[in-house]
């Protein structure tokens, strides 16, 4: 379900939104003139996210490509018809 707010009242109410969210799971549509502009409510469920060090631990020990490998690249994206390829930077 959703309920619609205007800024104000999204101002004036603040705390019992945010409460309705967390307890009850209920989302708001933010309008300003008959326009969404946003949409509060709670946290999709997804993968957890990891530390900085926890990722340096995932991946300091793969192997970074070699050389050529942004001509690989290049030469696939030339064969595949890519308008457009930009520039590898230097």
């Amino acid at each position: 379900m959703e309920t619609k707010l205007s800024p104000t009242d999204l101002a004036n109410n603040l705390a019992d939104v945010l409460e309705r969210v967390s307890d009850r799971g209920e989302r708001f549509v933010i309008e300003r003139d008959g326009r969404r502009i946003a949409t509060i409510a709670p946290p999709r469920p997804g993968p957890p996210g990891i530390t900085i060090d926890e990722l340096i631990a995932r991946i300091g020990d793969l192997k970074m490509p070699g050389d050529g490998f942004a001509d690989d690249v290049e030469e696939v994206q030339a064969s595949q018809g890519v308008a457009t390829v930009p520039a590898w930077p230097d």
